[in-house]
């Protein structure tokens, strides 16, 4: 994942001491484990071509993953694409030039716009070429895609997969950067750290002169702060319906686990498998289903275990609960001992997983583990519009939303061997047209 900056036409060679690098030597550092590198391949009176890139080291991705907001490092594509991550490893090489406090005799140079060209790369995004476009144009750039092995103006293809932006425009360095660094978050599938009141600060800061006008201030701001109660602190003039409509997600969160308890309830099962468990919210609750005996919470996480044995600790000894067993696991490697359980539960779990991955997924669960019962909760893609967000994804690590037609259809075709029954139900406040903002399927094994 690379950054390269060109320039052209007079003076450009003022931006190496806006950089603060020098062009005769090779920028290296380790970050974190992490190697950054900046280099001059072109450095004349009329044309510089400076490019930053960073080769990560994937263990240490997994190995931090408590200080960066959880990464489920088992469909972790983040070494490879310029994101959030990308960014919060060159922050610190270009901290002068975001800054713009160079040594006082260039600080002539930071308010001059130069004839620049931003190529980074590549991006993992579920943006169209257009929403790309609606970002970056309104801003003053030109807006060119090029995918691997074909180069194409946006207008004529649409879709989104992995692609390299080449921004041109006349900027200061200062705003070109802090355009970037607040925008490629954006763009970002998912967004690593953890986002708190400093990142609205952070925010405010690279957007001023620019955000406050934008078109798409709302759609940046809910992107980059990500949580509603964080960006509701931008927001405060949001309208009584706004606030209502916040707390219904907020809320639906607690009824998705009352549903799958209340259901799994009535089955009266002794074992109970909760795959992608997390910081074991739901799995604390399984703990207390009359008659159960076992609850495995499997996770792929450290350090979300971690936190999900805190959580059990603190209602431990209480009359009736049994201690959820925590256990590392995946989706994609078989585990013997999951097999042959009551009820297996993945609860907003497949829509983080790439859509041509799940078939092996389910044919492990259905074929090989066995369970009495499956329940699989997702998001409804029709409910979106109810949120005011038609044409996005509910959550930035989502690979894919359904339509309840497509879950039903799914559904349907993994059940290929006709040994499960099937039961469709939805969970949350109901819309006349639109349906329930999630969708749950139950699975039960039919009778030999």
């Amino acid at each position: 994942m690379q950054l390269t900056i060109k320039a052209t036409g007079d003076n450009v060679k003022a931006i190496s001491f806006l950089l603060s690098k020098n062009p005769e030597n090779l920028y290296e550092r380790n970050h974190k484990g992490h190697l950054v590198r900046l280099f001059y391949s072109k450095f004349t009176e009329t044309e510089l071509v400076v490019t930053i890139f960073v080769t990560p080291d994937p263990i240490e991705l997994v190995r931090n993953n408590s200080k960066s907001n959880d990464i489920t490092h088992y469909i972790n594509d983040r070494e490879f694409a310029v994101s959030s991550i990308f960014c919060s490893f060159i922050r610190s090489a270009l901290g002068t030039a975001i800054n713009g406090q160079p040594k006082e005799e260039h600080v002539k140079w930071v308010n001059h716009p130069f004839s620049f060209q931003f190529e980074f790369g590549p991006v993992a995004s579920s943006l169209s070429d257009k929403q790309l476009q609606d970002l970056f144009e309104p801003i003053g750039y030109k807006v060119m895609i090029t995918r691997p092995e074909l180069q194409y103006s946006f207008h004529i293809k649409d879709e989104s997969s992995a692609r390299y932006i080449s921004l041109k425009g006349q900027q200061t360095l200062q705003d070109g950067l802090r355009h970037l660094f607040v925008l490629i978050p954006v763009i970002d599938n998912y967004k690593h750290y953890f986002i708190d009141e400093k990142e609205i600060e952070k925010l405010e800061r690279y957007g001023e002169g620019w955000l406050e006008n934008h078109p798409m201030k709302e759609y940046i701001y809910r992107q980059s702060l990500r949580f509603k109660e964080v960006y509701s602190i931008v927001e405060n003039k949001k309208s009584d319906e706004d606030r209502e409509n916040v707390v219904k997600k907020t809320r639906l969160n607690e009824l998705r686990y009352e549903k799958i308890v209340s259901t799994i309830s009535q089955m009266q099962p002794k074992s109970i498998v909760d795959i992608g468990s997390g910081e074991g919210k739901l799995s604390e609750l399984l703990g207390f289903v009359q008659g159960v005996q076992e609850v495995l919470a499997v996770e792929p996480s450290q350090s979300a275990m971690l936190k999900a044995l805190k959580r059990f600790d603190k209602v431990k000894g209480q009359s009736n609960f049994v201690m959820p067993e925590t256990l590392w696991g995946s989706l994609f490697y078989y585990d013997e001992r999951l097999k042959g359980k009551d009820v297996v539960v993945l609860c907003e779990v497949i829509e983080h997983i790439d859509e041509s991955r799940l078939p092996k997924v389910m044919e492990t669960i259905l074929g090989d583990y066995q369970p009495g019962i499956l329940i699989i909760t997702t998001p409804n893609r029709e409910y979106n519009e109810v949120y005011d967000m038609e044409g996005t994804l509910r959550h930035t690590d989502h690979r894919f939303e359904w339509t309840r037609a497509e879950f039903q259809q799914w559904c349907a075709e993994r059940n290929h061997r006709d040994t499960y029954s099937l039961n469709f139900e939805g969970i949350g406040e109901e819309h006349n047209t639109q349906g329930f903002p999630t969708q749950m399927c139950v699975f039960k094994r039919k009778e030999d």
